[in-house]
Order: C-alpha cells, then structure tokens, then sequence
C-alpha cells in the first residue's frame, strides 16, 4: 500500500493530496467532517439552572433561575486552601459552588454565605448539577414517571413548565 505525503508535509503542488484523496477516500472523507464538525461545534461553559425552591434574599425576594459555568482546575483547587474548608471537609462544596454559580435570579454577587442561605434541597440539586455539567458533559437525568412508571430524560437545567419533557 503506498502512502502520499500532503503538500502541507512536503511542499508539493496539491497533486498528491488529490491522489491521497483518490487512494484513502475513507480517510479524507473523515478527515474533512472531523474539521468541518470541530470548526462548527463550540465548547459549552455556562449552564442555566432553576432551584427547586430558590434562594430567598434579604427583602423576601425568591430568585429560582441562574446559570452555573464549567469548573476550571483552579476551581477545585483553591477551596483546599480555605480555613473554613480545613476545619469541616463538608464545606468544601459550599466554597466550590460559590466560585462556580455566576448568578441566581438577579444576584450576581455568588459567595460563600449565598449558599449557606439556599435550602438543603436546592445545595443538593447544585451539587448534582455540578457534577453532571463537569463530570457528564450534560444536565439530563433519566426518571421513571410514579404514575404509568414510562422510563424518560428531563433536562435538569429548567426551562420548562413542570410536568413537560
């Protein structure tokens, strides 16, 4: 089997590459939808998110919708050094959710006392999603309905009216 060199690798005309073309169609076909797909797909990084519940603010205001972007290293890595993170290993969520929700209704100033004030269920559905947007890639979860016990994926990101998938 003989293999041509691209003009880009040796300089050439372009002669080869229409050969390498015509020799390997499979390969240059796949090569070419791998680029177009690369070119065309973008790298998601903010999420949208509604709280079970909400966060209730200092005036009463309930704020449910937000948007929560991927971790980066540094992420994970500087709650470790916080004192608070330290002395309770179970804060460490609270500081990492903090450093990743970028708003919550109108709040945009997210910090670590935020969070604290978020009922129990709504840190647990910040902690799923978090793990689902950087671990899973997507904010899907499988359920079974309680009625007709029909297995489906609802988009935990919100959006919808309740009871629509």
């Amino acid at each position: 089997m003989r293999r041509v060199l691209s003009t880009s690798a040796r300089g050439g005309t372009g002669d080869e590459e229409r050969t390498a073309a015509r020799e390997f169609p499979d390969a240059h076909a796949s090569r070419e939808s791998r680029a177009s797909r690369e070119s065309r797909e973008t790298l998601r990084t903010e999420f949208p998110f509604e709280l079970p519940r909400g966060y209730v603010d200092d005036a009463g205001t309930v704020h449910r919708s937000g948007v929560m972007r991927l971790a980066t290293a540094r992420d994970e890595l500087i709650p470790l050094r916080d004192d608070r993170v330290r002395e309770n290993a179970a804060y460490l969520s609270v500081v990492l959710i903090a450093r990743v929700v970028s708003r919550i209704g109108t709040v945009d100033d997210i910090h670590p006392g935020v969070i604290e004030d978020l009922f129990a269920s709504d840190l647990a559905f910040l902690q799923d999603f978090y793990r689902r947007i950087n671990a899973e890639g997507h904010t899907r979860a499988a359920v079974t309905c309680p009625s007709c016990q029909e297995n489906f994926a609802v988009d935990l990101a919100g959006g919808g009216r309740p009871g629509e998938s």
